[in-house]
């Protein structure tokens, strides 16, 4: 098991355990965390786009050509904003910080 930390967007951190090989979006939504992922990881939308923290940013594999066409058309974007969808949970990111923008949406209205 790892942890990892969402961060809400009025700034409320809330520690998760989660076991590896499972993706970030999944975790998000099991913990109740407002994030979509519409497209099932298709990449046909941003509604789990998450801002990772600037530490752990460097220790995700690198965003594919469509993930990052997919993030300009993400509300709020950053510098190190990820589809959630795209993110498998691997041991080296135990501690990962993970914000969730203020646009984010959620399919229960949360």
């Amino acid at each position: 098991m790892i942890k990892i930390t969402f961060i809400n967007a009025e700034g409320d951190a809330h520690e998760v355990e989660a076991e590896t090989g499972l993706g970030l979006l999944e975790v998000a939504q099991a913990a109740g965390m407002p994030l979509e992922g519409t497209c099932e990881g298709q990449m046909a939308c941003s509604t789990c786009h998450v801002i990772i923290d600037k530490d752990w940013f460097d220790k995700l594999p690198p965003a594919v050509e469509d993930e990052e066409d997919m993030l300009d058309l993400a509300s709020g974007a950053r510098r190190t904003s990820r589809l959630s969808c795209q993110i498998l949970l691997t041991e080296e990111l135990d501690g990962l910080v993970v914000r969730i923008p203020a646009e984010s949406r959620n399919m229960q209205g949360v």
